[in-house]
């Protein structure tokens, strides 16, 4: 029998367990699989990737073996980490559809666990990589957000498109950066957690998810480790990364993966550099691709490629990370010039200055009061049988003239 819209809306809200494996176990087996695939590459004469040391069980203030979510907080975390993706010139729905189209994708199985429903299994609705790797995208920031929300109390956590944010300072694209292979490998996100009066901090974030057996989410954490590698805040290997792989065993269950390195990656301004200042214009860097590894005593240091954010450049990094942030904001709840707006040309802001079908324009004259708070938006925001999210309006407002300063993504 086919759900009406009121139906639909109570499963995503109903909350469902979901298994979190994050063990020493995990790691030496992760371990076991870089060695395997770096000694493949040496028979095939190529270079063995550089991976991120130190991932283990997430421990302390993490997760435990399982984490408690509904569909709807999935989805959304799917929604707002893919909305600038640039999916297609229609906007609106184009934006939103990786995570619409999973609205009936997940229930309930066995031991109040989370698993995919027969409509998320059925192969004719869900093309099987495709679902992987974007469900995989939702329940790695579900758990990132889950993780940092604990580990940072009364901070504000936002997820930034990785590619957006580093688009600013390096060139990603190009014919040049296509010699480069290494140039390639780039976490898929940054986490920051921010509280009014303190230096940011980034995590860098590499999602997986895979449909197959358990050994080959070894395979995937393996690589995982080389994407957040490529990443760091200050010196070598002091920035803090989490990589997850998400198992998606049919009527088994879910299952998600996750190792994580401790580090510290706060974005203090050097002495005499400015504190920044997110409604100050970003503007387009050229930093060279490269990370500055440990030398011997009285040795030059090695680089190698990747993305290095150095102490005189903190304060412009937080402004590309808060501006990217917002972008996302704007273009999840309403429009093209108003998320143009905070993205430089190098990160796509062409494409939201484009064409807009009439159907999705920025027209501000969608309203709701949900508990006494006036949420602000427009048509194009997603609909379930009529049903629509908004933003806050006073916030949606401060947003749309430009001004971001002081207020988290």
């Amino acid at each position: 029998m086919r759900k009406d819209a009121k139906d639909i809306l109570k499963d995503l809200a109903k909350p469902w367990n979901v298994q979190v494996h994050s063990t020493a176990a995990l790691a030496g087996s992760v371990a076991d699989a870089a060695a395997r695939d770096d000694e493949q590459r040496r028979e095939e004469d190529r270079e063995p990737l550089r991976r991120k040391p130190g991932l283990a069980g997430i421990s302390g203030s993490g997760c435990g073996t399982s984490i408690r979510l509904t569909p709807w907080e999935l989805l959304h975390a799917l929604g707002r980490a893919v909305v600038l993706a640039r999916q297609g010139a229609g906007r609106g729905l184009a934006e939103h559809w990786s995570s619409l189209k999973y609205c009936q994708a997940l229930t309930g199985g066995d031991g109040h666990y989370m698993a995919l429903s027969p409509e998320g299994l059925n192969p004719r609705r869900h093309y099987k990589t495709v679902q992987s790797s974007e469900l995989g995208i939702g329940f790695a920031v579900a758990l990132a957000e889950r993780m940092l929300r604990k580990r940072y109390p009364q901070h504000s956590v936002s997820v930034i498109d990785a590619d957006i944010a580093l688009q600013a300072g390096w060139a990603l694209v190009g014919k040049d950066v296509k010699r480069r292979d290494w140039i390639r490998l780039r976490p898929d996100f940054l986490l920051e957690a921010w509280k009014p009066g303190e230096p940011s901090k980034i995590i860098p974030v590499a999602c997986r998810g895979t449909h197959a057996k358990t050994s080959y989410v070894y395979t995937q954490l393996a690589g995982a480790s080389a994407q957040v590698e490529a990443f760091h805040v200050g010196p070598w290997n002091q920035t803090p990364s989490l990589v997850v792989s998400t198992e998606l065993l049919g009527q088994g269950g879910i299952t998600m993966h996750a190792l994580y390195a401790e580090g510290s990656s706060a974005l203090t301004p050097a002495p005499g550099e400015p504190e920044a200042d997110a409604d100050q214009p970003l503007h387009d860097l050229n930093i060279y691709p490269e990370v500055r590894l440990p030398a011997a005593e009285g040795e030059e240091e090695p680089r190698d490629g990747g993305f290095q954010v150095r102490p005189e450049h903190y304060a412009w990094f937080r402004r590309a990370v808060v501006r990217a942030g917002v972008a996302g904001l704007m273009a999840f709840s309403g429009g093209g010039d108003l998320t143009a707006q905070y993205l430089t040309k190098r990160q796509g802001s062409d494409h939201f200055e484009g064409f807009v079908h009439a159907g999705t324009g920025i027209v501000q004259d969608a309203t709701a009061v949900i508990r006494g708070t006036t949420f602000l938006g427009t048509d194009h925001v997603f609909r379930l049988n009529g049903t629509r999210v908004e933003v806050a309006e006073g916030l949606f407002r401060l947003l749309a003239k430009g001004a971001c300063g002081g207020v988290p993504p």
